[in-house]
């Protein structure tokens, strides 16, 4: 199994199992070894007093993406600590895409970088997952499969 088919199988493996994700409206655009897109419409109900997306739901769609990237390996992995910064809101109506990408993974430690952008470009958001491998796998592989 290519890593490639190793990050598409993990993903399907994790969403037939995740409620949250599409239960927001999410899609996953696009998954490989250790990065992820996801896009999120931003619907009338995700909006705050403000008239602009909750930022938890903005962080929701960076956490959604950080995982599927850091779970692309087929080793169970949740977050260890995640930080985020605002830098743009998100708009009534328009979609979101959150890109994440593996910037260190060592050991069973990992660090996710993830960029959330409005659909004129701009940055709306910038979060950092720190991951933690945990016993077990996604799927049984061959022995000898590469991991």
């Amino acid at each position: 199994m290519t890593p490639q088919e190793r990050a598409e199988k993990c993903a399907q493996t994790m969403l037939a199992n995740d409620a949250a994700s599409p239960g927001l409206g999410m899609k996953i655009v696009h998954v490989g070894p250790g990065t992820a897109t996801m896009e999120m419409p931003v619907r009338d109900d995700m909006l705050n007093s403000h008239g602009i997306c909750h930022g938890g739901l903005i962080f929701s769609l960076a956490d959604s993406a950080f995982a599927f990237a850091c779970n692309s390996h087929n080793r169970l992995t949740v977050a260890q600590q995640n930080q985020i910064t605002y830098l743009s809101p998100g708009r009534q109506g328009e979609v979101l895409r959150a890109h994440a990408v593996e910037t260190s993974l060592t050991g069973r430690s990992g660090i996710y970088d993830v960029t959330v952008t409005g659909e004129d470009g701009r940055t709306v958001a910038l979060f950092r997952g720190l991951s933690r491998t945990v016993k077990g796998y996604h799927f049984e592989e061959k022995e000898g499969a590469a991991r």
